[in-house]
């Protein structure tokens, strides 16, 4: 990107960078508040978490992702969902010859995180689309709904189908569900949609969450990418084990950050007014977008919109730098990406309009 970002720099209006998902809005006060109100945190802090920043996630569970009754010891806070993204495989004891599966068109991590444990990984939206001697060697499969790049997500039967061939494999399901909370239209609930759906809805675990593990990040509801707080929750012998892998490694979430985490997923005020001001941005760029002869695509749910205009991602990457705006390249997503942008609506108000603006100056 290093050249279209020198090409776009030159702008005398400066940078639109639509290219990155990292938050751009202020971290709400109450969380800042709980964060400092932990500080004095002289003591080592445990690997599982508190009990009370479990019960709360648990009940944030219940609340927001319709899965009643989730166990605080099957709960488990961690530095971030990318590192246990990347590491995953390794703690749950895979190697060579192992088969870690994700989406055609994903976040680059699921792939390194199979590197790193000598496992191979193979994309694919099916398991049954996978060659017999491929399917055999399974172990892990990586869902992403709502899906990074795409904004695409699973419903309840493609989810339950999902776990059923995976279970059968003696295969884990880790869904990534970090954009979870913004879903748009259909998926808004806000907008008379439905909740997207967890893998640990009973409907699609059928009531155990054997094998199956959720995979949440604050970073995106709540701002707070900068404080690494996310979580995983779900089978309880998984859950067990990688406590205590993960004691030794010392992948252990900071108390003040585990305080302000307990905080966030207790309020769901400030998580509504923050889908407020992203609804509002891809209000203004889905149109300025389309209106420049750009086709969005999937894009339900989450940071992102997914759009091509018939050009190869290069060229466009090219033609919109020229106009000071980055965007992410498709092909970065994988080879399924070729051909389509990915246009985050992390930018400030600001900087989204003059998007807009420079949108409708460009030819078609």
């Amino acid at each position: 990107m290093a050249p279209y970002q020198a090409i776009a720099a030159r702008h005398p209006d400066g940078v639109v960078d639509l290219s990155i998902g990292t938050p751009v809005d202020p971290t709400p006060g109450l969380i800042q508040a709980a964060l400092a109100s932990a500080a004095d945190a002289h003591g080592y802090p445990t690997t599982h978490g508190t009990l009370a920043l479990r019960t709360a996630i648990g009940e944030w569970f219940a609340r927001r992702r319709g899965v009643p009754g989730l166990d605080p010891q099957d709960i488990l806070p961690t530095v971030g969902s990318k590192e246990l993204v990347a590491w995953l495989p390794l703690l749950l004891g895979l190697g060579a010859g192992d088969v870690v599966v994700r989406p055609t068109v994903a976040y680059p991590t699921y792939d390194i995180g199979a590197h790193l444990a000598g496992a191979t990984p193979v994309a694919a939206d099916s398991l049954a689309d996978l060659p017999a001697d491929v399917r055999g060697r399974v172990r892990l499969v990586w869902i992403n709904s709502p899906g990074n790049p795409t904004g695409n997500v699973l419903d309840v039967d493609a989810l339950r189908t999902i776990v059923g061939e995976a279970r059968a494999l003696g295969a884990v399901v880790a869904s990534d569900e970090c954009y979870g909370e913004l879903g748009w239209g259909a998926w808004d609930p806000a907008d008379g949609g439905e909740a997207v759906p967890s893998v640990l809805d009973p409907r699609v675990s059928g009531g155990s969450h054997r094998g199956l593990l959720a995979v949440y990040s604050l970073s995106k509801q709540s701002n707070l990418a900068g404080y690494r707080a996310a979580f995983t929750a779900g089978d309880p012998d998984l859950i067990r084990s990688l406590v205590n892998s993960r004691k030794h490694a010392g992948m252990i979430v900071p108390y003040p950050v585990q305080e302000a985490m307990r905080v966030a997923v207790a309020d769901d005020t400030h998580v509504a007014a923050q889908k407020d001001v992203y609804r509002r941005r891809r209000a203004l760029l889905v149109p300025a977008l389309e209106a420049a002869g750009f086709t969005i695509e999937q894009s339900v749910a989450g940071l992102y919109l997914w759009a091509s205009n018939g050009r190869p991602t290069w060229e466009t990457i090219g033609r919109l730098a020229e106009r000071g705006i980055l965007a992410g390249p498709g092909v970065f997503y994988g080879a399924a990406g070729e051909g389509f942008i990915r246009v985050a609506l992390t930018g400030s108000d600001e900087r989204v309009r003059a998007a807009v603006d420079r949108l409708a100056d460009a030819p078609r």
